[in-house]
């Protein structure tokens, strides 16, 4: 049998019956994976008096420069006070620029300062070492795989910005 992308499934488990105790184990996975994926980032972040939050502003305003400060709380999912205390030490410590919207005045659209660029740098190549890693271990198959499962833990409105996002390095 053969899943939406036509990889059937490994391993003698039957994925459409898994007990309680398989669910917890995979959510404790998640748990560990999430703990290593964001330590190395967490070591240098914290040499600066930043956390994970300045982290994923840093990543976004790179991955769309000129994003505004309202797509940028879309994207975060934090509140606007939150996201302003982040901004407010990126554009002090001269990592992240506020401009002027060019359609509309009253927006702030935000970039990368030369040494905003180099840290997000630092923060991403930690991060893409370990997932190629990772990848590279687990093969094709498994990374088709773990790609659907976390769409499929996405609601509607957070699997259309996640493919929104991804459509942004899609060649047209």
């Amino acid at each position: 049998m053969q899943n939406k992308v036509g990889i059937a499934p490994v391993g003698g488990e039957n994925l459409l019956f898994l007990t309680d105790e398989q669910l917890r184990r995979g959510i404790e996975a998640m748990f560990f994976a999430y703990r290593a994926f964001t330590a190395d980032p967490d070591l240098i972040l914290a040499d600066m008096d930043y956390g994970r939050a300045h982290h994923r502003a840093l990543h976004f305003i790179h991955r769309e420069p000129g994003l505004t400060v309202t797509a940028l709380l879309d994207v975060l999912g934090v509140t606007k006070q939150s996201l302003n205390r982040v901004l407010r030490t990126l554009i002090e410590d001269g990592l992240v620029e506020s401009r002027v919207g060019h359609r509309d005045r009253r927006e702030r659209q935000l970039f990368l300062s030369e040494k905003g660029a180099s840290l997000e740098r630092r923060l991403s190549e930690t991060q893409r070492a370990r997932m190629r890693a990772a990848y590279r271990a687990a093969g094709p198959q498994a990374v088709a795989g773990f790609r659907l499962v976390l769409e499929a833990m996405m609601d509607r409105d957070t699997l259309r910005q996640f493919n929104a996002l991804k459509d942004l390095s899609d060649p047209k």
